[in-house]
């Protein structure tokens, strides 16, 4: 899938009030997580390195780092749905099949499409809520409308905006650009580090250190200004009532609510 630009012919309604839990039976099953929470702490410092060079633009910090989170997310696709990942999905949206695979291949293929259109719609905040629980892990993908929350910390991009500026104010405009750029650096290298802890070695930490933990992050932007957050969430522990037994959709937890409470006041949770 990495690559295209053609609109997966899917389902918003999917992503709706809904999450992907997924079993962790083992230590090999824990690894697997594990690795595919450092390459999202990766993919972060690699983006504030390119934020912070003044030769990079803002546009290719960004693919930088979708091009990273593609990867894993076609990874589980793979897991899930085997090759045919895109073909199954599109034959649960014909109609053709409906059965649990068709239903997840379908739910991170409009996730992924989604992903991929976020530098070039304005007003769309990505929102995504990773939890992990003693036998299990449950990924929200999530949109509202807008493109910050209150916590959110914003930055400037000189290449998206379309104001005429004379050249000694569009000097002044670029160099304050690149100085937010810097600072959105810093506070995604701080927040990266957010994600090892809360996710750490199954091989380096006892089972209670780790069998609880929790993200929340958002990036939007509005014309020019960019957005970005990435906070700490603490997992209910009564959220299931049953062990994971596969990989399945389920209703959204109290922790999503708790956090589009918290985040979203300015704006609507719409897949």
């Amino acid at each position: 899938m990495k690559g295209k630009q053609d609109r997966f012919n899917g389902n918003s309604r999917v992503l709706h009030r809904r999450a992907v839990r997924t079993p962790l039976p083992d230590a090999a099953a824990e690894r697997v997580f594990h690795e595919n929470m450092m390459a999202l702490a990766d993919a972060r410092d690699r983006k504030a390195d390119l934020l912070a060079d003044p030769d990079v633009t803002l546009l290719d910090a960004y693919d930088a780092e979708l091009e990273r989170i593609a990867d894993s997310v076609e990874r589980q696709f793979r897991v899930v749905a085997g090759e045919e990942f895109e073909e199954a999905a599109m034959a649960y949206n014909r109609g053709e099949r409906d059965d649990p695979t068709g239903a997840l291949a379908t739910y991170y293929s409009e996730g992924l499409w989604r992903i991929q259109q976020r530098t070039t719609i304005t007003e769309m905040l990505f929102s995504p809520l990773i939890l992990r629980y003693p036998d299990c892990v449950t990924v929200n993908i999530r949109f509202a409308t807008g493109y910050s929350t209150q916590k959110s910390i914003h930055y400037e991009s000189p290449e998206h905006s379309t104001e005429d500026l004379p050249d000694e104010h569009a000097q002044t405009y670029y160099q304050e650009s690149l100085y937010s750029q810097k600072r959105a650096a810093a506070y995604l290298r701080e927040t990266s580090q957010i994600i090892r802890e809360e996710f750490p070695h199954p091989d380096e930490t006892t089972f209670e250190e780790r069998k609880y933990g929790g993200i929340v992050a958002a990036g939007g932007r509005r014309g020019s200004v960019f957005s970005a957050l990435l906070e700490r969430v603490d997992p209910d522990p009564d959220r299931f009532s049953g062990p994971a037994t596969g990989t399945t959709l389920v209703q959204e937890g109290p922790e999503a609510r708790r956090t589009e409470r918290e985040l979203f006041s300015d704006g609507e949770l719409v897949y």
